[in-house]
């Protein structure tokens, strides 16, 4: 079956599943009214919710349907974002033949699986965002900065703006302003840490006068 084809029929599945029309058993659920799902955009925090509402409907309107039928429907509301391009890759393999569910409920726990690896991300690299200096050596918040870094999956630009946010301000002002501020990761923490020895060895001197 072509993409277009496939497409078309996950829309006549959708709007046969919006009319209640469920294929044998009770027909119990055709005279009830069920939320559909509201549409998943790929986002890690909604996955839960998404499959929850799809298996409510699946149950009560199309319990009878071919789990092809199920799987092609749920797919009808995933849409947008990152979303789009796992949803045209599974319809791909279903074309295909490369890929062929027993069960609908098979079907959600994968797409439960690759969307909610995504939240852990997200997890960890707040942890890298609330990360801040304060009195602390620059040291010591490289430390911690570093051990949060290889958990977040940042890397180069964005990590070094998450670095820069983290670090005192006026260690920040004095390495932006500079003739030749750094560019890489490795120059941010060697040079951040080189400012921050000498303010402090400074400082120490300050105080004996």
């Amino acid at each position: 079956m072509a993409m277009q084809a496939q497409i078309q029929a996950l829309l006549a599945v959708q709007k046969e599943a919006e009319r209640g029309g469920e294929v044998g058993g009770s027909n119990m659920g055709s005279y009830m009214e069920v939320a559909k799902p509201a549409i998943f955009n790929g986002e890690a925090g909604k996955v839960g919710g998404f499959i929850t509402a799809c298996r409510l409907f699946l149950r009560m309107k199309m319990r009878g349907n071919l789990v092809e039928e199920q799987v092609q429907w749920v797919l009808s509301y995933v849409q947008g974002r990152l979303a789009d391009m796992w949803k045209e890759n599974i319809m791909e393999k279903l074309e295909s033949g490369e890929v062929e569910y027993e069960s609908v409920e098979e079907f959600l726990t994968s797409l439960k699986k690759k969307f909610r690896g995504g939240e852990k991300e997200s997890m960890k690299a707040a942890e890298l965002r609330k990360l801040e200096q304060g009195g602390r050596t620059i040291e010591k918040f490289m430390q911690e900065f570093k051990w949060a870094a290889r958990r977040s999956g940042y890397e180069r630009r964005p990590l070094v703006e998450e670095f820069k946010r983290g670090m005192n301000g006026r260690i920040q002002r004095k390495l932006m302003e500079s003739e030749n501020p750094p560019t890489s990761i490795e120059q941010w923490y060697r040079r951040a840490m080189a400012l921050d020895r000498n303010w402090r060895e400074s400082r120490r001197e300050e105080e004996r006068l």
